[in-house]
C-alpha cells in the first residue's frame, strides 16, 4: 500500500505564511512527479503547483511569486512554501504523486488532504 500524509495547514491572517509537507510511504519503487492542487467550497480541484524528480516546476498564475514548491526525493517528500497568503487561498490542499509500486505498476495517489484557511 502507498500512503500520502500531509501536514502544515491551518489557520493564518492575510499576509502571513505557512508550510505545507507531503511525506510519500509503502510499496514505493520510485517517485516521479509531485504536486500540489486545491479545491476551495464550491468549486473544482485545481493546480498549484507541480515538481518533476530533476526540480523543474509549474505554477498556477495565481500563486506565482508566493508559493515555492520543493521536494527532498530521498525522503519521498515534497514541500509547499507558502507567503502573502490571500483569503481567496482559503482551500483544501492535496498532495499528488506519480509514483511506480513496482518497475511496471504504479499511478496516481492522492493525500487525504489539508485544510488551509486565510482570514481577512
Amino acid at each position: 500500500q502507498v500512503q500520502l500524509v500531509e501536514s502544515g495547514g491551518g489557520l493564518v491572517q492575510a499576509g502571513g505564511s505557512l508550510r505545507l509537507s507531503c511525506a510519500a510511504s509503502g510499496s514505493i519503487f520510485r517517485v516521479n512527479g509531485m504536486g500540489w492542487y486545491r479545491q476551495a467550497p464550491g468549486k473544482r480541484r485545481e493546480l498549484v503547483a507541480t515538481i518533476t524528480t530533476g526540480g523543474s516546476t509549474n505554477y498556477a498564475d495565481s500563486v506565482k511569486g508566493r508559493f515555492t514548491i520543493s521536494r527532498d526525493n530521498a525522503k519521498n517528500t515534497v514541500y509547499l512554501q507558502m507567503n502573502s497568503l490571500k483569503p481567496e487561498d482559503t482551500a483544501v490542499y492535496y498532495c499528488n504523486a506519480d509514483l511506480l509500486r513496482t518497475v511496471i505498476t504504479g499511478g496516481q495517489y492522492w493525500g487525504q488532504g489539508t485544510q488551509v484557511t486565510v482570514s481577512s
